[in-house]
């Protein structure tokens, strides 16, 4: 095994080279052969998805993970289609970011490049597969995945799919490849080479993020949780506030980008806490809430010190109530976990001192959080959203899939001193 993949890791490396140096037509030709792939081998991949299915349903999967494993006719077009979206994106490569003269009349400029290998290590939904294959190849990475176990033979007949296209536009297939293995050995073995692989990149829960980044040698993009908050300040528009709160819990509470805390200004509490309350209530939401909270409506269950830290991905909401904006960038920056925080308010200096000071990769004000999304920030795609600030922060696209280098023009100059 070991042997295996080490051989599978220099290829990728080779692989590498030869993508850097490619041109978005030749890139956006591949991507588009690999859309069209996708759509002519749908009966295949639904039926690869199959085998994986019946084991899901052996091994007692939920309902709701059974969902994310399902490969429909509606899923093959929505992957299709994404790798198009991609075609139309700003090739990041060879961007020249600045330029500026030196007193000594050297031209110093930064280009962007490839970051070279990315390994992604994933749980549960096949698209992944296709959507970081296209991502990085149209940014000149090569890539190496490994899904979940549950995925095995669905997220293999996508990469035999996405291979086959680039062997057909003269591209390598070393570009795009997958562990052959689901065991969990292979994934330590893989975060041991760092020779060849350049940025290790886990999606899925806690856990396992937590233990890709324990086991690598390698540099590590990740975030744990989401634990999001929205502070509602005293001068908030009610109505307003209530949308953005349900849009942000309710929606899709299972993301890591839905509201988890919920801060309310003191001197609104008591007429704005029975309306969102109602509000939540009517949406099967449990709230817990600070002793304040329950001391205005009794009913609710009392919030421990466990809850503020806790990433429910559920109908579960924390409520406190605050004593004004301090308290509340105080509270973020204790609990928060850098993802995803909102304010609302009509207040221009209290809006701008929130976005100053809370830390977090996306900032917004009077906004849900659930816009924290590559797609919905414009950026047409991502890869996953990154809570440390080295080298990415936030929701990863193109842009986020490269670095710079220095070039520098001269005439002949020389250093002197």
């Amino acid at each position: 095994m070991k042997d295996e993949i080490l051989n599978l890791a220099k290829r990728a490396k080779k692989a590498s080279y030869a993508l850097s140096h490619l041109g978005s037509v030749e890139k956006n030709k591949a991507l588009l052969r690999m859309a069209e792939g996708i759509l002519k081998n749908a009966s295949y991949l639904k039926q690869e998805n199959e085998k994986d299915l019946r084991a899901a349903q052996e091994k007692g999967l939920s309902s709701a993970l059974m969902d994310r494993l399902t490969i429909s006719d509606k899923l093959i077009n929505a992957m299709a289609s994404g790798i198009k979206e991609v075609v139309g994106l700003l090739d990041p490569v060879g961007e020249v970011v600045k330029m500026w003269r030196r007193p000594n009349d050297l031209l110093v400029g930064k280009v962007r490049i490839p970051l070279g290998v990315i390994a992604i290590i994933y749980e549960s939904r096949p698209t992944v597969t296709a959507d970081a294959s296209c991502l990085c190849l149209k940014s000149g990475n090569a890539v190496i995945l490994r899904g979940g176990s549950e995925a095995f033979h669905s997220n293999q007949a996508i990469v035999e799919i996405l291979r086959k296209a680039l062997e057909e536009e003269g591209i390598t297939p070393d570009a795009i490849q997958m562990l052959s293995t689901s065991e969990r050995e292979a994934i330590y073995y893989l975060l041991e080479l760092e020779d060849f692989i350049d940025l290790v990149i886990p999606r899925g829960g806690e856990e396992l993020i937590r233990a890709v980044t324990k086991n690598s040698r390698i540099p590590v993009i990740k975030h744990y949780k989401g634990v999001c908050h929205i502070f509602v300040d005293e001068s908030a528009d009610f109505t307003m506030a209530e949308r953005i709160i349900i849009n942000a819990k309710v929606q899709r509470p299972g993301v890591c980008n839905a509201l988890e805390t919920l801060l309310i200004h003191e001197a609104i509490a008591k007429k704005f806490l029975p309306l969102i309350v109602k509000a939540l209530e009517d949406n099967r939401v449990e709230i817990r809430g600070c002793p304040r909270v329950y001391n205005l409506i009794p009913h609710l269950k009392k919030a421990t010190e466990e809850d503020w830290y806790r990433e429910y991905l559920d109908l579960i909401l924390s409520v406190k109530i605050v004593s004004g904006l301090e308290e509340a960038i105080e509270h973020i920056t204790r609990y928060g976990s850098s993802h995803t925080d909102s304010i609302i308010t009509s207040n221009y200096h209290n809006a701008q001192r929130f976005l100053r000071e809370v830390n977090s990769s996306v900032v917004l004000v009077n906004a849900s959080t659930r816009f924290n999304d590559g797609n919905q920030l414009g950026l047409g795609a991502e890869i996953g959203i990154s809570t440390t600030k080295l080298h990415a922060f936030g929701p990863m696209g193109l842009e986020e899939l490269t670095t710079c280098k220095f070039i520098v023009y001269g005439e002949g100059q020389i250093r002197e001193s």
